[in-house]
């Protein structure tokens, strides 16, 4: 597509939106009276408006049925994880039973990582991501360090060569083949937080597996933002927040995805749970754990249902929007804030994020060399809701839900007068 400098041709796009709508199922903080540009669905989605009528559905079930909201009601809870379970697989591109929804990320990762790094004396090392999101880093080196090893020489960190941002395709694959007799694991971020690089999810566990290790993912900026296939990538497990571009709500129940191959297998190790039991015998109160043949059988403790309430009510505008419509609307988005930052650039800030559509989510990292922080605070002051990462990057995600391309065009325009009020240009 030819793109056009100017508001007309911003509203023209709007005009041609199809998923424009689903705008107006969401709630929009203010600024000025005014509905601020949301640019940060990266770090926490917004409300649906949906959510406060679910909310009330399982409250009244609450209060008229008490303890037996478990078994009727509109949303029997005994099972209310189990209602996430289609929606989810099919936009990270999994069986039903292949998926779970519990606890936080990091927890869950920790539960995946006690499941499937079985290290020896020979097979020990992980391969990660050099920066990648801190809470992987510390639950990989914990994990290292409760099995004995240490960390400086089981963790191997792929970082970008000298110069670059970006980390190398190649560098990973060479690295992963280089490591092959010692490899127990490989762990990456499908989107890195910092420059917004997606990671060729297929390539890396194809790659892995040739080694003989396990592949594992955390898809934090992945799922709702990306479509996956990760049942038929054979990725071995996967763990997301539901808080971003899900919009679940600050603490909601995270996701988890385990191949049918291990999650039919009962007898894989895992710390088991009432709620893992197989229901069968789990209310004969009796010792014994036996797994729920399917990615469940890693549940723990009673569903929070309440933590859940807000994910089942976004999944109802995922159902109805479809994952790929999304991601195309998400790419064009993307291109066309691009299209209008390449002429403020100059050499005030670069956009670190690849170029290449396909190797990136909905998010643009402008690296700063200075003021960055600065040109934050004024767009946060103008009512453009970005994020800001040390050092120096301002993150701008317009998710294809909520934002318009109007929104992408008044931010660039506030953005150049920032820039000039700053002194950068």
């Amino acid at each position: 597509m030819q793109f056009q400098n100017s508001l007309s041709f911003a509203q023209s796009l709007d005009a041609a939106d199809a998923l424009a709508p689903y705008r107006g199922q969401f709630y929009f903080p203010q600024h000025n009276d005014r509905d601020v540009i949301y640019f940060c669905g990266n770090s926490l989605g917004l409300q649906p408006k949906n959510v406060a009528a679910a909310i009330e559905i399982e409250l009244a079930t609450w209060r008229n049925l008490a303890i037996e909201g478990y078994f009727k009601g509109p949303h029997p809870w005994l099972h209310y994880h189990e209602f996430l379970r289609g929606s989810l697989a099919q936009i990270v591109g999994a069986k039903p039973e292949e998926i779970t929804v519990m606890n936080a990320l990091t927890v869950n990762l920790h539960l995946m990582m006690l499941s499937f790094y079985q290290p020896t004396a020979q097979r020990y090392k992980i391969i990660m991501e050099a920066g990648a999101f801190p809470s992987d880093q510390y639950a990989i080196e914990t994990q290292v360090k409760h099995h004995g090893f240490r960390p400086d020489d089981a963790i191997i960190e792929i970082a970008p060569r000298p110069g670059e941002k970006l980390i190398s395709q190649e560098d990973i694959l060479t690295a992963i083949e280089a490591n092959s007799t010692s490899l127990a694991m490989v762990v990456f971020g499908g989107i890195n937080y910092y420059t917004g690089q997606l990671f060729n999810i297929e390539a890396i566990t194809a790659a892995a597996h040739k080694a003989g290790a396990i592949a594992g993912w955390d898809l934090a900026h992945v799922t709702g933002n990306v479509p996956t296939q990760l049942h038929q990538w054979n990725v071995d497990f996967a763990v997301w927040c539901s808080y971003k571009y899900l919009n679940a709500g600050p603490g909601a129940a995270a996701g988890v995805f385990v191949h049918e191959h291990y999650a039919q297998q009962t007898q894989l190790p895992r710390l088991a749970g009432w709620w893992g039991n197989d229901e069968s015998t789990r209310f004969k109160m009796e010792k014994g754990f036996f797994a729920k043949p399917n990615a469940s059988g890693w549940n723990l403790s009673t569903t929070p249902v309440f933590n859940m309430v807000a994910l089942k009510a976004s999944l109802q505008l995922f159902d109805a929007a479809g994952m790929q419509n999304l991601r195309n609307k998400s790419m064009l988005l993307t291109n066309f804030l691009a299209y209008l930052l390449e002429p403020l650039q100059k050499n005030i800030f670069s956009i670190i994020t690849p170029d290449n559509e396909a190797e990136r989510g909905a998010q643009l990292c402008l690296f700063f060399t200075k003021k960055g922080r600065a040109v934050y605070e004024a767009l946060l002051a103008n009512g453009i809701v970005v994020d800001y990462r040390e050092p120096g990057v301002i993150r701008i995600a317009p998710t294809p839900l909520y934002c318009s391309f109007t929104d992408v065009y008044e931010c660039v325009q506030i953005m150049q007068q920032v820039l000039q009020n700053t002194g950068e240009e």
